[in-house]
């Protein structure tokens, strides 16, 4: 039976979602110790211990009372506390405590129901110790006699079960039997006369025993007193009286009169009432006219505390003679009491990805009143985001039926009213106020497309240029925003090294100079990247444009500034004012207005002779060409840019004043031995050294020399004499052809190109400069004194020769 039952509970929890009528059954008897094993419900549900805790099993009762306990460990449900069945049902027939098994994630509940089962913890009690009665002698037997019957707390077989006398004696038995609708009477019979002149009082125990094991009894004592003649007791008119009453009637209303009557006259015929009061209604709502009957409310009854109640009603004449009738009131219920709303469970936060029927809430409902006064309808008020749909019987679930968007609305307040069908509807309102928690839904945007950076050549390392910005929709870490370099392909390196983003503010660096020269903008690629998991990102351009500086002197193409000997420009003698003979050409690796050149004459043998174009670099002739011009022109041309600070070069040109282009060949001499010029000091130099170490050796064997020739006159033996030797120096000093010694300069004509050469008489042996200057004769003589003659100036027939007689002539 037990496996069946297990089958049956594991059945109906994996119908769940779909029938949730049929629940868990246990029974537990009271007073039981707690932490009592009721049951296993793990094992009845047909779930293991491990998901009560991973779905956090909880215990939710409609009253919030935890009478029970659940272990999630072993799935077993035990005592919380001690349980009294009559405290908790009073005399119901049967005592069940509901409650439900609540599981979360996802949300799912399974009811639960615990009979307490009753045990004789309670002897029978009489509600009084002693009772008294006068019996007329007259009294026939079988008279009967009612008793209040003891009141057992207990039910079912241990309620009382029998009554007895103690000890037992001839005229009187005890009768426990049932008469109207089903209800026990106990009444004290009469079996034999009495006799007052025999026996006036007598007295024993009347006691009454439970049906429990081992079973309780109680006692009371009853007191005979015998009295003379009365032999008639009262008789009520009905055994049973109903009345029904609203719960609100007020305190004082008349509900009913009860009537007794009584043959006899005179004092036994004078009936009082009371009530026989039972065990536990000390706090009667009723109270009864002793003379009239009238019973009144003392206090408003209410329906939902108790329906029915019970009274029972003695009318006692003045011979003692009584009678008891049976008075039951129907409390009538009115809707005065609104709708309760209990909440089970509730999810105050949502994420907002959640599906739609997601469930936020669960809670039931109910109403003290009954009938059309406890029949309830839920609303939700004004949402179209969120419904409420029925669970079973009396509970409702609160679920989502859209998408939830945090970013629109981040937060909902649910009004749930509950009103009841009654006459003037009651109601109660429930509010669920839901947080939606963000998801990382959202990337990051740019405030711009694409950015566009300017930073200046030659820039000074790790300077800040610019900065992007992005904005995030979503909150927290989902919001929080980080920016880095990305190549283009992920399998890629970012583009250039150069340009680094501060992760956290986008402030765009440049970590190194850079030239316009070699890079005129730089294109990278952006990241932003947002927090969450995973992570979502957007990219954007920044384009670096790099803005020019003048770090760059212009550059002369034209004429060649390496060429060794310089190239010479030909200016014809005849040429006029105008005379374009040449163009300097420049460039400039800047941009802009850095790159615009303009073209000065810096320095000129003549400067009156020549102007240059300042845009177009023309050379021209200011005036004609004199024939006091100098044959040989430099010109130093400066050329400039048009930067903050500007920058310059030079470029030098060398102009030959020609009278005819035939005679070419002369000034280009003239330049080839100027250019030789350095060569030939270096030649000068190393010839020098060895003249010298050559005339070092002629000393040397000079003197060898001597030496042995003195060795020889010494023999005997003299060639010259010492006088004429003297005298022949002596006049050849003064024979000599010139009086001093002189530098002569002989240059070939023209025609010999680029061998030409000089002799030169060594340093020691040329004439101050003034001798030249300050010495007669002609202008060729001067010439030849100063070293200018040339060979074309001996003999202009036949160039490039000298004949022993010319120069002997001369």
């Amino acid at each position: 039976m037990a496996i069946a039952r297990q089958v049956l509970c594991f059945s109906a929890f994996l119908s769940l979602p779909h029938a949730r009528s049929e629940p868990l059954r246990y029974s537990v008897a009271e007073e039981g110790e707690s932490g009592s094993v009721v049951g296993n419900v793990a094992e009845d549900a047909g779930l293991a211990p491990a998901q009560l805790s991973a779905h956090r099993a909880r215990l939710a009762s409609e009253d919030g009372r935890q009478h029970f306990r659940l272990e999630r460990g072993t799935g077993r449900l035990v005592l919380a506390e001690r349980l009294d069945r009559e405290e908790l049902c009073g005399q119901a027939a049967t005592c069940t405590l509901p409650f439900e098994l609540v599981l979360a994630n996802p949300l799912q509940f399974l009811r639960v129901e615990v009979a307490v089962e009753d045990i004789n913890d309670h002897a029978p009690v009489f509600p009084e110790d002693q009772v008294t009665f006068k019996i007329p002698e007259t009294s026939n037997p079988g008279s009967r006699f009612p008793l209040v019957r003891a009141q057992d707390l207990d039910i079912g077989s241990n309620s009382i079960q029998a009554y007895s006398i103690s000890p037992e004696n001839e005229y009187f038995s005890i009768s426990f039997e049932s008469r109207t609708k089903g209800k026990k009477y106990l009444e004290l019979v009469l079996e034999k006369l009495l006799d007052r002149e025999e026996q006036s009082e007598m007295g024993f125990s009347l006691i009454a025993r439970d049906g429990g094991s081992p079973p309780r009894s109680g006692t009371t004592q009853i007191r005979i007193v015998v009295l003379d003649v009365n032999d008639n007791s009262p008789v009520f008119v009905q055994e049973l009286y109903v009345a029904r009453v609203l719960e609100n009637a007020p305190e004082g209303s008349v509900i009913l009169s009860v009537v007794a009557t009584d043959l006899d006259e005179g004092p036994n015929g004078d009936i009082s009432y009371q009530f026989r009061q039972a065990v536990g209604q000390s706090d009667s709502a009723f109270v009864i006219d002793p003379v009239s009957g009238e019973i009144k409310l003392t206090k408003p009854l209410d329906f939902e505390a108790a329906e029915n109640h019970e009274l029972s009603v003695q009318g006692t004449d003045g011979g003692g003679l009584s009678a008891i009738c049976k008075v039951l009131v129907e409390v009538v219920d009115v809707n005065n009491n609104a709708p309760e709303l209990v909440v089970s469970s509730f999810s105050s936060s949502l994420p907002e990805n959640v599906l739609p029927g997601t469930v936020v809430a669960l809670f039931n409902v109910k109403d003290r009143d009954s009938g059309v006064n406890g029949k309830i309808s839920c609303a939700l008020e004004d949402q179209m985001s969120f419904s409420l749909r029925p669970a079973y019987k009396n509970y409702y679930e609160l679920v989502t039926v859209t998408a939830l968007d945090r970013e629109e609305t981040s937060g909902y307040i649910l009004s749930v009213t509950a009103a009841d069908a009654g006459s003037s509807p009651l109601t109660t309102t429930q509010t669920f106020t839901v947080d939606i928690s963000d998801v990382n839904d959202n990337a990051p945007v740019f405030n711009q497309t694409s950015y566009t950076m300017y930073v200046r050549e030659n820039n000074v390392p790790t300077v800040l240029v610019g900065a992007v910005s992005a904005a995030d929709a979503d909150v927290g870490p989902n919001a929080k925003v980080t920016y880095s370099l990305v190549p283009a392909h992920p399998s890629e390196q970012p583009s250039c090294s150069c340009i680094s983003v501060n992760s956290e503010n986008g402030d765009v660096f440049v970590l190194r100079p850079l030239d316009y020269e070699q890079v005129k903008q730089i294109e990278v690629l952006v990241s932003a990247s947002d927090a969450g998991s995973p992570a979502l990102s957007a990219n954007v351009t920044v384009r670096l444009v790099v803005v020019d500086e003048n770090d760059n002197a212009p550059l002369v193409l034209y004429p060649s500034q390496d060429s060794n000997p310089p190239s010479s420009e030909l200016v014809p003698m005849s040429a006029d004012a105008g005379y374009l003979f040449t163009k300097v050409v420049a460039i400039d690796a800047d941009s802009g207005q850095n790159s615009w050149l303009s073209y000065h004459l810096l320095r000129a043998t003549d400067p009156g002779l020549f102007v240059v174009g300042a845009q177009s670099g023309e050379v021209q002739l200011r005036r004609p060409v004199m024939e006091r011009d100098p044959v040989k022109q430099k010109l130093i041309v400066l050329v400039r840019d048009n930067g903050q600070p500007p920058l310059s070069a030079t470029a030098s040109l060398s102009v030959l004043l020609l009278s005819d282009f035939s005679d070419v060949r002369l000034p280009h001499s003239s330049l080839a031995r100027e250019g030789e010029g350095d060569s030939l000091t270096m030649y000068l130099m190393i010839s020098l050294v060895f003249v010298s170490l050559l005339f070092l050796a002629s000393m040397a064997a000079f003197v060898a020399l001597k030496v042995c020739k003195r060795k020889v006159l010494k023999g005997g033996q003299v060639l010259y004499g010492a006088g004429n030797l003297q005298g022949g120096l002596a006049d050849a000093a003064v024979a000599g052809t010139l009086p001093h010694p002189y530098c002569y300069a002989i240059s070939l004509t023209t025609g010999s190109g680029n061998s030409e050469f000089k002799f030169l008489k060594p340093i020691l042996l040329s004439p101050p400069p003034e001798h030249c200057t300050t010495g007669g004769g002609t202008d060729d003589e001067q010439d030849f004194l100063c070293g200018h003659i040339t060979v074309d100036d001996v003999a202009p027939d036949n160039p490039g020769t000298l004949s022993v007689e010319q120069f002997n002539s001369l």
